[in-house]
């Protein structure tokens, strides 16, 4: 089992799953995971952060593995409950996953930042990768569509990612949380997760110092990529690319990334795009990306590994 320090950028089904493969092969007490928080909302009065649950919930061995999120054989009676009281339940919560939101939003109240929140919660799940929120203020994603202006979660679960997005915004002080800066700083690998670069991974590189800490650090930065084939594995990341003027491809990615990528690693059936790749300054590895099942997601880990140590 490797011993690093690791960092690794996280947001969504594709990070989660790119983790559990990591700490088959690496002491998941050395993996770092700066988790993007652009995507919390408030529903029933509750704080839900979906991306850092996703994580914690696969890490902790209870997630959904038909959706990629959630909690494993979970009930919905409360959500049945509200509906026939007559509120809008379009955003599915299990019964279970609620427990973890009360614990959140109460812990809140009480006046603990998210970061110490989210440590308790990990700790309580069984969770030895640090898993670190990208912020501890408010973050929230935006998109324009034909409409107008939507919440993130209005556009992605509500509308079911139908519109067109023309623009994306971050609103908030875009302030790191606590050991971010350092996470980075102090990697020997730092990792970009197979996330959608716009909507997960943006929002992280969009607060304040964190492009800048990628740019100066010494660590080999390698990303996954997200697109294979011209198409997202999951979620609208290659519609959104496509509408926003982007080359969906492991190429348009590695351009968002250009000023701090070092190594890209792209499906094997993308190998063909390997000088497309080479010409944004990122050196391209081709490898099996698609996380099928657990030896999978460990194929992935140790290529994306052994490609950060070929780098260094």
């Amino acid at each position: 089992m490797f011993r690093v320090s690791i960092a690794v950028l996280c947001g969504g089904v594709g990070a989660a799953r790119f983790l559990d493969g990591l700490v088959r092969v690496v002491d998941p007490a050395e993996v770092t995971a700066i988790v993007n928080v652009a995507d919390d909302a408030v529903f029933h009065g509750l704080h839900v952060s979906p991306d850092v649950d996703t994580i914690l919930y696969t890490l902790a061995g209870m997630v959904d593995e038909g959706t990629g999120w959630g909690i494993r054989d979970d009930t919905h009676e409360v959500q049945a409950a509200l509906a026939r009281l007559g509120r809008e339940t379009w955003f599915q919560l299990g019964d279970t996953d609620i427990a973890t939101h009360l614990h959140r939003t109460a812990l809140l109240r009480e006046g603990l930042p998210l970061s110490a929140v989210t440590a308790r919660l990990a700790e309580a799940f069984g969770v030895r990768v640090r898993v670190l929120p990208a912020s501890d203020e408010r973050e929230e994603t935006h998109v324009r569509t034909d409409d107008g202006w939507l919440a993130f979660q209005d556009y992605f679960v509500r509308r079911r990612q139908r519109d067109a997005v023309r623009e994306i915004r971050f609103d908030g002080p875009l302030t790191p949380g606590p050991g971010v800066r350092e996470a980075v700083a102090g990697a020997r690998v730092v990792i970009v997760a197979p996330s959608n670069p716009l909507v997960s991974i943006g929002p992280i590189l969009a607060i304040t110092g964190l492009r800048g800490a990628l740019a100066a650090t010494r660590a080999p930065v390698v990303a996954v990529s997200p697109i294979v084939g011209g198409e997202a594995i999951k979620g609208p990341a290659a519609a959104m690319l496509a509408s926003l003027g982007h080359d969906v491809s492991p190429a348009g990615v590695a351009r968002l990334y250009a000023d701090f990528l070092d190594v890209m690693v792209i499906d094997e059936r993308d190998a063909a795009l390997a000088g497309a790749v080479a010409a944004t300054g990122a050196r391209p590895v081709a490898a099996p990306t698609i996380m099928r099942d657990a030896a999978a997601k460990e194929r992935l880990a140790r290529a994306v590994l052994d490609a950060a140590t070929a780098h260094a």
